[in-house]
């Protein structure tokens, strides 16, 4: 690595690990399962943008934009899948609690 590379790295990952710990904090604390989503949608824009920096500092952009291309699609996939499960969720329980999931008394 030379010093360019390095000047370009630390920043990024400084706030690629701001980004995941926000991610961890968001899905750990919460028990509404948006908030989770959320998170869940942080996390994976901090390993985006740590997979496109890597990409640039070993000078592999295309490999490295193919590969963020195809985490995007199946990201958009899942995370279309999770929402209608929560959306269930909420049509069954009137509730976006995680706790309340399993409560079956109305």
């Amino acid at each position: 690595m030379n010093i360019e590379a390095l000047q370009i790295f630390w920043p990024f990952s400084l706030f690629v690990i701001m980004l995941f710990i926000i991610g961890i904090y968001c899905i750990s604390i919460t028990f509404n399962l948006i908030r989770a989503l959320l998170g869940v949608e942080i996390l994976i824009k901090a390993v985006t943008l740590l997979i496109i920096v890597a990409g640039f500092i070993s000078g592999r952009t295309a490999l490295a934009q193919a590969v963020v291309i195809s985490l995007i699609v199946v990201e958009a996939v899942s995370i279309t899948v999770a929402v209608g499960i929560v959306l269930g969720i909420h049509g069954h329980n009137n509730s976006l609690d995680a706790r309340k999931i399993l409560d079956t008394d109305k």
